[in-house]
């Protein structure tokens, strides 16, 4: 049998422009992970390979959600549980 390999060829102006490798980086427990996406960013980090590349920091990734790691673990990156506090004690 002889099977002719087709060639898939993407769609014209269907995708974005900016599809490049990306650097994704918890900022709870410093892991990151290199993929490619179209999201945009301003900072940038050098990465195991020695090249630069576009970096989004995560608040929490599946190496921290509790869902993934069976551990539960409190991450306050942003100061809410403070805010809530503070709320709280006024209420007393």
């Amino acid at each position: 049998m002889n099977r002719a390999k087709s060639i898939q060829v993407m769609k014209k102006n269907t995708h974005p422009e900016n599809y490049r490798f990306v650097v994704f980086k918890d900022m709870s427990n410093e892991q990151a992970f290199l993929t490619r996406s179209a999201i945009e960013t301003k900072d940038t980090i050098v990465w195991e390979d020695g090249q630069e590349y576009p970096l989004v920091k995560l608040e929490i990734s599946n190496t921290s959600h509790p869902f993934y790691t069976g551990k539960m673990k409190l991450v306050d990156t942003a100061g809410r549980i403070d805010k809530f506090r503070t709320r709280y004690e006024k209420k007393k």
